[in-house]
C-alpha cells in the first residue's frame, strides 16, 4: 500500500484510535486479513467470521510486525476502531485507488474473469508494473485488499468483479472507479440466484455504466460474439471497443486452430496491425479470453506484436484452472476443479476432446452449483455433449446432479460402462487407479463445493515412483 499515517487512516475511515501512542506511524507493509500474512509495517484487518473472530489474533499480529489493527473493538493493542470494519476497508480502499497515478481495468463475465484477467496482467506487466487480483479475490473483501496492493510505483491496478445479484458490481465500482472496463460474456452461472441471464446482464452491465466518458478516457471492451454483452453499448458514456471472432470486432482473430495439444493458434488482428499468436494454455476458450486481453493492452498502446508475444508466452497464474499434468507413465491430468458452469464445462470438454486425439478420454466431473430450475436440463446437456464429443469414459461424481450428468450421456447412446455414477472423489480415485492406462487423458472439473481437486491430486501423486512433471 502507499504509505499512509495511522492518523490519516483513522480518518479517512472515519475510526478511533485506541492504544496508539504515536498516530504518525506508518502502514507501509501490506494490509491483509489472514494473520498468516501480517509482516513489518501491516495493516491487520480483524473480520468476525463464523468459526474464526480476527480479533482474537491481535497480539500475535502484533508480534509478528503489523502497525495496527483495523477492528470493531478495542483489542489492548493499537487499532482503528470502527463500527463496521468491511465498509471502512472499502473506504480505505477508495481513498488510495483516487491517489493512486494508476490506470484500473476491471473486468466482469459469467466464464473466464480469472484466466482472462492472469492474461491481462501478464500482457500489460511487460509494459509497466501491474498489480492484479490474485486468484478469484473479486468480492467486497477480495477487490479492497487487492486495490490496497497497489504501491506508488504501479501503473496498471487489474481488478476482477464478481456478482450474485444486481448492485453487487456498482458497489465495487464505486469502491474502485475503473477507466477501463471489460464484459467477456452472460451465462449461465449463478443463474439460479439472478433469476435468468437478463438479470444477469443487467448486473454485468454495471460495470459499464460506472466508466467515465469517452471525452474522460472511459473505454467499454465488449464481446462482439454475445448478443446481451454487445447491447451493452447502449448502457455506457464511454469508448466501446469490440473483441470477438466476429468480423465487426476491432480486435479478433483469425485462423483459429488447435495444435495437436490443445493448445490454441491464430492471427491476432488488431486496427494497429496484425500478429501470430500460440498459447501455451489448453482449449479454445482461451481464444476469447486472449482476445479480451488483447483489446485492453491496444487501448493502453501495445502494438500487435508486442501483444502476441506477450500471449504466446503467458501461463497459467491461478490454480485448479486447466492445469495440465503428464505423469511418467503418460497419463496427463487436466485440472480444472476449481469451479463449474454450463459454458466452462462444454469449453473443458471440448478442450479434453482436443487434448485426447488418439488417446483415451475420461471426464471426471460433478456437480455445477447455482443453476436453480435449469439444474436438471445443464447436468443432462453436458453429459449428453460428453458423448458426442466421443469422450471415452464419463465419471459422474456425488448425488444428485451427478445422476443428472451419467443420465443424459447414457440416454445420448453411452453403452455398457462408458459412462458411470460413483458416490464421492475417493469412489472416483478407485476407479481410475484401477482403470487408467498410460496415454490416457483425464478432466476433473466440479464447482467448488465438491472438491474434486482431490481427484486430480490424488491422480497426480499416483505416477512412476510417485514423480509428476507439471507443464
Amino acid at each position: 500500500m502507499i504509505a499512509l499515517s495511522l492518523a490519516e487512516i483513522a480518518e479517512v475511515v472515519g475510526g478511533q484510535t485506541h492504544d496508539i501512542p504515536d498516530p504518525s506511524v506508518q502502514v507501509t507493509g501490506p494490509v491483509v486479513r489472514d494473520s498468516r500474512e501480517v509482516e513489518p509495517g501491516s495493516l491487520f484487518v480483524a473480520f468476525v467470521g463464523e468459526h474464526v473472530d480476527g480479533h482474537d489474533f491481535a497480539n500475535a499480529v502484533v508480534e509478528a510486525g503489523a502497525v495496527a489493527l483495523l477492528a470493531s473493538r478495542p483489542v489492548g493493542v493499537p487499532a482503528i476502531v470502527v463500527d463496521d470494519v468491511q465498509s471502512a476497508l472499502g473506504a480505505l480502499a477508495r481513498h488510495v485507488v483516487r491517489r493512486l497515478g494508476a490506470t484500473l481495468v476491471a473486468l466482469t463475465g459469467s466464464a473466464g474473469k480469472t484466466s482472462t484477467k492472469d492474461l491481462i496482467a501478464q500482457v500489460l506487466a511487460r509494459k509497466a508494473p501491474t498489480v492484479f487480483t490474485p486468484g478469484s479475490f473479486n468480492n467486497e473483501i477480495g477487490l479492497p485488499l487487492t486495490a490496497l496492493s497497489a504501491t506508488d510505483e504501479t501503473r496498471f491496478l487489474v481488478l476482477e468483479m464478481g456478482a450474485r445479484g444486481i448492485g453487487h458490481i456498482r458497489y465495487l465500482t464505486d469502491l474502485t472507479p475503473p477507466q477501463i472496463g471489460l464484459v467477456l460474456n452472460v451465462g449461465t452461472a449463478h443463474i439460479g440466484e439472478f433469476g435468468g441471464r437478463e438479470q444477469i446482464a443487467q448486473a454485468k452491465g454495471e460495470l459499464v455504466e460506472a466508466l467515465p466518458s469517452v471525452e474522460d478516457g472511459g473505454v467499454a471492451v465488449l464481446n462482439a460474439d454475445d448478443p446481451l454483452v454487445r447491447a451493452m453499448a447502449s448502457r455506457t458514456k464511454a469508448k466501446v471497443i469490440l473483441f470477438g471472432e466476429s468480423g465487426e470486432a476491432d480486435v479478433r482473430a483469425e485462423n483459429v486452430r488447435l495444435t495437436d495439444s490443445g493448445q490454441p493458434s491464430f492471427r491476432l488482428r488488431t486496427p494497429s496491425g496484425a500478429s501470430d499468436v500460440t498459447m501455451r494454455l489448453y482449449g479454445e476458450h482461451h481464444v476469447s479470453n486472449a482476445l479480451a486481453a488483447a483489446a485492453v493492452a491496444h487501448e493502453l498502446g501495445m502494438s500487435a506484436d508486442e501483444i502476441a508475444t506477450a500471449l504466446s508466452e503467458a501461463g497459467s497464474l491461478s490454480r485448479w484452472r486447466m492445469e495440465v499434468t503428464e505423469r511418467p507413465d503418460g497419463v496427463t491430468i487436466v485440472n480444472d476443479a476449481y469451479n463449474a458452469n454450463p459454458e466452462s464445462m462444454r469449453a473443458a470438454l471440448r478442450a479434453l476432446a482436443a487434448m485426447g486425439k488418439g488417446r483415451r478420454t475420461w471426464a471426471v466431473l460433478g456437480k455445477m452449483a447455482e443453476l436453480g430450475d435449469e439444474a436438471l436440463a445443464e447436468h443432462d446437456a453436458v453429459g449428453r455433449l460428453a458423448v458426442r464429443l466421443n469422450v471415452g469414459k464419463l465419471v459422474a461424481v456425488g448425488g444428485r446432479e451427478a445422476s443428472w450428468l451419467q443420465l443424459g450421456a447414457y440416454n445420448e447412446g453411452s453403452w455398457g460402462e462408458e459412462s458411470v455414477h460413483v458416490s464421492d472423489a475417493q469412489a472416483a480415485v478407485d476407479l481410475l487407479r484401477s482403470e487408467l492406462r498410460p496415454g490416457d487423458v483425464v478432466l476433473v472439473k466440479a464447482s467448488r463445493s465438491v472438491g474434486l481437486e482431490s481427484v486430480a491430486q490424488a491422480l497426480i501423486g499416483t505416477g512412476a515412483e510417485g514423480e509428476v512433471a507439471a507443464r
